[in-house]
């Protein structure tokens, strides 16, 4: 067999395959289908300071090759989190990603301090979520204000930070080399492209929110892309996400330049996708008599 374990910003994980946050809830639905443990890591339920009950529905919306969704990060809050959920996940033998989202940046800070002292071996913060105190604009789609949160909370997170940015930029390149240059220890995208569905009958949008965000194998080739120039762009290791659904893709996106990869709503349809394809993955490096799976990482030669 490979070598599949990857060095994420001194954090080894057993392989590549992380799931993908806001699609695995905490893990333990799945755990009955699957040890967890198989995995390389979790990336947990977006959780902030205080507990959320999301946006009214309807929150989900079909697409073609993919889905809508406008949840409103719904969560229990990071005490409830540390308290109900951790315990359990730290027994699970998987590296453990804590991702973290809020509407200010002392929300981000303080449910980033809560965490400095647990077992969660790694911090992601969501910055696809909208400033209240600077008009509502996402922090993530100025390289001023991903510089000005990631510098923020870095000072508080004694874990290794990985900043997950929004493609809805103009420029994601620049968005990750804001982040580096603040602190990030990695980065992770894409997050959802913004989308809209609308009933021809009602003339009304489908998600009580009227747009949301944009998930599936739709997204993939946006999100290979993105994931290419980022990594041709910064130091720091990237984590692929964006449409995985399949064993395939995730090598092509390390091929990109992804360390790691994170699946998400491929496990709507088949909640084996991330064992099937960390099978597929083994199977691929032996037949191409391949040690390591990091030795694949960036191999992309462009004409």
């Amino acid at each position: 067999m490979a070598d599949l374990r990857v060095n994420i910003a001194g954090v080894e994980l057993k392989n590549p395959v992380i799931t993908a946050s806001g699609t695995y809830g905490f893990g333990r639905e799945y755990n009955e289908f699957y040890p967890i443990s198989r995995l390389g890591g979790i990336s947990c339920k977006g959780t902030t300071l205080n507990p959320r009950f999301g946006n009214p529905p309807v929150r989900i919306a079909e697409t073609p090759s993919g889905i809508l969704n406008s949840v409103g990060l719904q969560n229990p809050g990071v005490e409830s989190f540390v308290k109900d959920e951790l315990p359990w996940l730290s027994e699970q033998g998987t590296v453990v990603i804590a991702n973290i989202a809020g509407s200010t940046p002392d929300e981000y800070c303080k449910a980033v301090e809560r965490l400095a002292d647990t077992s969660v071996d790694m911090v992601e913060l969501n910055i696809s979520c909208p400033n209240v105190k600077e008009g509502g604009a996402s922090f993530g789609t100025s390289c001023a204000s991903v510089e000005s949160i990631t510098s923020m909370v870095k000072k508080v997170c004694k874990q290794p930070l990985i900043v997950k940015l929004t493609p809805n930029v103009t420029d994601i390149a620049e968005i990750a080399a804001a982040a580096e240059a603040a602190g990030a220890d990695a980065v992770s995208l894409i997050n959802t492209l913004t989308g809209m569905r609308i009933d021809i009958n009602s003339r009304r949008p489908i998600l009580h929110n009227n747009v949301g965000g944009m998930s599936g194998p739709a997204v993939f080739p946006v999100a290979v892309r993105m994931v290419w120039q980022v990594a041709n762009r910064v130091k720091i290791p990237v984590i692929g996400m964006g449409g995985i659904a399949k064993w395939q893709d995730a090598v092509e996106m390390m091929l990109a330049g992804a360390s790691a990869i994170q699946v998400g709503t491929a496990m709507f349809s088949d909640a084996y996708a991330p064992v099937k394809i960390i099978d597929g993955l083994n199977e691929y490096l032996d037949k191409n008599g391949i040690e390591s799976v990091s030795e694949i990482v960036g191999k992309v030669q462009p004409w």
